[in-house]
This record gives structure tokens, sequence and C-alpha cells, in this order.
């Protein structure tokens, strides 16, 4: 029943709502002949995990496996909020989404905190909610269907994260997700559910020279859990990430600092084989793995069975590079690059933003610009964020 609007709301939760425009004819997992298929990206459900839901970040080309502690760690790198000095913090992120299709009601809420136990350890808790507006259901005839649907998703996490040697933090996360596409309106189809884990972990090392700076590497292996589903026929996988990053912050001298992030992603999710027909629309051949396995042989799986072997395997790492500098602690002005294969979703966009901190105080914003312009359902996509940080320890654990 109405499964056009299911196809419609299954697609803006996949590959529709992170990729740039790509040629339609040319993508999908089909070819004919010797024209095997030049787009061949990897979709999962609940991809509103993969949005990143803070300013700071969203600055900077959406690193944030390396870089220095703050509230929103909860996403990047949960591990490093036993290196805050701040005993405890609360953040509250807002991004309007996909804006620039005219679509004014698609927002993400972020909604982020941290307490310091001891020097030594943390706890860490964050709700982020999806909302994809009102939509009105048609159905298979493409008439009004009199429905207006509301589809909503969200996930509630909490961590802990200490301290395992002088230089080295881990962190440990649990996830609920929950994902209502339909509201209750289509007749089998149901929200679905799922939980994962997250586990991260954080080195750093300080130089003293003359120009001394403190070196971080971190990781962070994300959505690690069951699948979804929204019927009794199909489950789907969650996306499952592998980050890694490396940083460096440099104090240039009292007042000046600056710091600089790289980080890689790999989506731990099977590639979707290619299926070759032949003149007459059968099947001759099949390039790839199958995907529909479990989820730990699909993580494992996820590095060697890209169909077209291991140029299409490296196109599945997306790169991203930022740069953060701050003025005594108080301006900070932010730049960044994200860069995916075109052939694996084709997001390249640049970001830039600032912040500012007065006080227990903070404020952030960001801009992203795309690559391929105004045409981009990116484009014009802002996001707003606050701060408060309270009790300063003096701790000399941080990593700012």
């Amino acid at each position: 029943m109405r499964r056009i609007l299911l196809t419609i709301l299954s697609l803006m939760m996949g590959t529709a709502l992170f990729a740039q425009q790509i040629d339609t004819d040319k993508s999908g997992s089909q070819s004919t002949g010797q024209d095997l298929t030049k787009y061949n990206v990897i979709t999962t459900a609940v991809s509103f995990l993969t949005i990143t839901p803070d300013s700071r970040s969203g600055a900077m080309g959406d690193v944030g496996a390396a870089t220095t502690p703050d509230v929103w760690a909860q996403h990047s790198n949960a591990s490093k909020y036993a290196t805050s000095d701040d005993d405890f913090s609360v953040g509250l992120s807002y991004t309007p989404w996909l804006s620039n299709l005219g679509i004014k009601d698609i927002n993400l809420i972020y909604l982020a905190g941290y307490k310091k136990l001891s020097k030594k350890e943390a706890v860490g808790a964050s709700l982020c909610y999806f909302s994809l507006g009102d939509i009105e259901a048609y159905d298979e005839d493409g008439n009004r269907a009199g429905i207006t649907i509301s589809p909503q998703e969200y996930s509630i996490d909490v961590s802990y994260s200490r301290y395992l040697a002088d230089n080295f933090v881990m962190g440990m996360t649990g996830r609920f997700i929950y994902s209502n596409l339909t509201g209750g309106t289509l007749e089998n189809y149901h929200a679905g559910k799922a939980v994962a884990a997250d586990i991260s972990g954080t080195y750093f090392k300080e130089f003293k020279s003359t120009m001394p700076g403190l070196l971080t590497a971190g990781f962070n292996i994300s959505n690690i859990g069951s699948k979804i589903s929204y019927s009794n026929d199909n489950k789907d996988f969650i996306p499952a990430n592998l980050k890694l990053g490396l940083g460096y912050n440099m104090d240039i001298d009292q007042y000046n600092k600056l710091g600089v992030y790289f980080d890689v992603n790999k989506l731990l999710v099977p590639t979707p084989p290619i299926y070759i027909k032949d003149s007459n629309g059968n099947i001759s051949e099949t390039k790839g793995k199958d995907n529909e396995v479990s989820v730990p042989q699909g993580i494992f799986q996820s590095f060697y069975d890209a169909p077209n072997g291991f140029s299409e395997e490296m196109k599945e790492f997306t790169l991203s590079i930022g740069a953060e500098y701050w003025y005594n602690q108080q301006f900070a002005a932010r730049l960044g690059y994200f860069n995916e294969a075109d052939t694996k979703g084709d997001r390249k966009y640049f970001t830039a933003g600032a912040g500012l901190r007065l006080n227990i105080f903070g404020l952030d914003f960001s801009y992203l610009i795309p690559v391929n312009g105004k045409n981009s359902p990116l484009a014009n996509t802002f996001r707003f964020s606050i701060t408060f940080d309270f009790e300063s320890t003096g701790n000399s654990n941080s990593k700012r």
C-alpha cells in the first residue's frame, strides 16, 4: 500500500540525503554488456547517524577523531571526554538540512553533555533527533491519499571514557536507534529499532620545541550493532563506520594557537554487487559478493568486496582535512575540506566557520560550500551550536 511513498522515503534516507546530484541513467547496480556500472554507492538505513551534528567539526570538513576535546566528542570520539579540563559541559546544535531544495522543515537537532567523574574518567550522553518534516502521502496511482506523514528518527547515547595509560584514553558508547518513516500510516510497515555500540581511543604526545604543540591520533569504530527492520521481509544495515584521525595543535605564542587535523572514514558495510545483463534482460554475470550477510561478516567483507577490485575499494574511503585558529582562547576561525569519490556519492565541499567563547558560554557556526556549486542539495547548509562549560578543574590533562 502506497509503495511509492515508501520508496521516496527510503531514497531520502539513503543516498539522496547526502550525495551530490548524480546522473541517474548511469547509477544503480545493474549493467549490460561490458558497460560496467560506474556509480555503486553504499547505502544504509538511518543515515542521519553519519551527519556531523555540530558547528565546530562541521566548519573543519567534518574532522573529529583527533581534535581537541569538546562537548561534541560523543559523535566523533567519546574517549576525548576523559582528557577535558572542564568538569561539566552541555551543548545544543541545530542544522537545517537540504534547505537548498526548498524544503524548510527538515532539520537535525543534537543535544550532548558530559561529566567528569575524576581527572581520569568521564561519562557522556547525547540525543540526536532528525525530522523530515511533513510529507503528503500518495497512492500507487499517484493520487493524493489525504494523509500527511511526519517521518522522524532519533538516537540516544551514553558513554564512558577513562585513561588506560598516561598518554592513552579509551571510550565505550552504547546507542539506541529509533526510526519511524511512515508515522504508523502504512499497513505492514512499522518503526525500526536497533542497538549499537562505539569503541574509541585517543593517543597524545606533547612536544616542547621552538613551537610547542600536542600531537594526537584517534579512532572511532561506530554503530556496531543490529540491523534495522521496517517490515517482516527485510533487514537493513545501519552505518557502521571506521574513523581514523591525526592532529597537531600548536602553541604559536601566549595568545595564538593553531590546530591542523586529518580524518579518514570507511563504511563497514558490504558493497552492493553489480549484476550484468544480456540483451534479453537476463543476468549473465555477477561481479562482487553477496551483500545479504550478517553484521560481523559484513564488517570484514567491506574491506574486500568491491566489484571492481582494489581500486574501487580505495574509493570507499572519504577524506577530511581541517584547520582551527584560536586567539586568546576567545575567538576561533575554522576552514576545512571533505572529499568523496564521485562514484561513491560525490560529496566534495569546502567548509568555514567561527567560534566565540565568553566565560562559560560558547557560540559556533559553520557554512558548507559544495564544489559543484549552487545546484547541490548540500549548498547553503548552516550549522549553529551553543555550549556551556562549567567548573574548570585546573586539570593538567586538558588537550585543548
